[in-house]
């Protein structure tokens, strides 16, 4: 055999029989996934914000154009992990999706809505430079997972606004909402069950708010709580919750309050109940799970 720059097409398969050998058939679909690490998509005040890139392919098509997943990474507002839930959305990157995910300003840095307004700046980076990572700018939903989960509700809502845009004309909408036992609602109580500080100045809370005594602030409680945001009039895409029916961190309650007030508000709004689940783990990570988040998807992009 000539030693060349051979194409794919061109390099002869080998063929020869060999005995006890086994083979096993390919399509040329079977899916991959390249991550990129660290992408820069801004800088606020010094502070360099990043995103972790997942692209699926296929030897048949190594440059696939997909739908984009942008994942909020949650941390209760404070400093992420963003490579925490990385083998778990890889997954969704198998199924044929983009998946970004997102670094926000933490609650030390900066507070409420700046995490929001990151987030939105996230979208409109990946639609400025859809090409370069084989993106559907017209296909991109917004998720996340307990204060990720929160921040993708906001983000769903005003994706239209231009506050601390940094892409000037490029929209930061998106096509829908699916949210994993968002911390949507400071509200009640025993809003996070095990949480001690709930609504006191070094709570998550009352830190992403400015460190302040939210039990002295109701109307700081209600514009950081989702549900007292949304009325008949908000603009919001369809939303999928899925939440665990023995979180101890993020009360189960917050989504059922979310999703009533949704379907009182007459939004295209889904529940689903994780039987048994805490605050997140391999139970929403299922091919159940993924099937649904998958089907819709597909309905939000069509």
């Amino acid at each position: 055999m000539e030693v060349k720059e051979w194409t794919y097409e061109e390099f002869p398969e080998f063929t020869e029989e060999v005995e006890g050998a086994r083979t096993i058939s390919t399509t040329g679909d079977e899916m991959g996934v390249t991550y990129i690490p660290n992408v820069e998509y801004a800088e606020i005040d010094g502070v360099k914000l990043h995103l972790q890139i997942l692209l699926p392919f296929t030897r048949n098509q190594p440059e696939m154009v997909c739908p984009c997943v942008v994942f909020v990474q949650g941390s209760a507002w404070m400093p992420q992990d963003v490579y925490a839930q990385l083998p778990r959305v890889s997954k969704l990157a198998e199924l044929g999706y983009v998946v970004a995910v997102v670094e926000y300003r933490h609650s030390g840095i900066a507070p409420f809505p700046a995490q929001i307004a990151d987030a939105k700046n996230a979208i409109r980076f990946l639609r400025s430079n859809a090409e370069t990572y084989h993106i559907n700018p017209e296909n991109i939903i917004v998720s996340g997972d307990s204060s990720g989960g929160h921040t993708a509700m906001f983000v769903g809502f005003s994706g239209g606004e231009e506050t601390d845009n940094l892409f000037p004309g490029i929209s930061a909408s998106v096509k829908g909402i699916v949210n994993f036992y968002g911390s949507t609602s400071v509200m009640a109580e025993d809003s996070n069950p095990i949480q001690i500080l709930h609504c006191q100045p070094d709570s998550p809370e009352g830190m992403v708010m400015g460190h302040v005594d939210l039990r002295k602030h109701p109307e700081l409680k209600r514009k950081l709580s989702v549900e007292c945001n949304i009325t008949e009039d908000t603009e919001i895409p369809p939303t999928l919750i899925f939440h665990g029916t023995k979180d101890r961190v993020v009360n189960c309650q917050g989504s059922v309050i979310l999703y009533r007030q949704m379907k009182k508000c007459g939004k295209d709004v889904t529940l689903y109940f994780i039987k048994g689940a805490d605050h997140g783990g391999p139970e929403f990570w299922t091919p159940e799970v993924l099937a649904v988040m998958d089907g819709f998807i597909q309905n939000c992009i069509r």
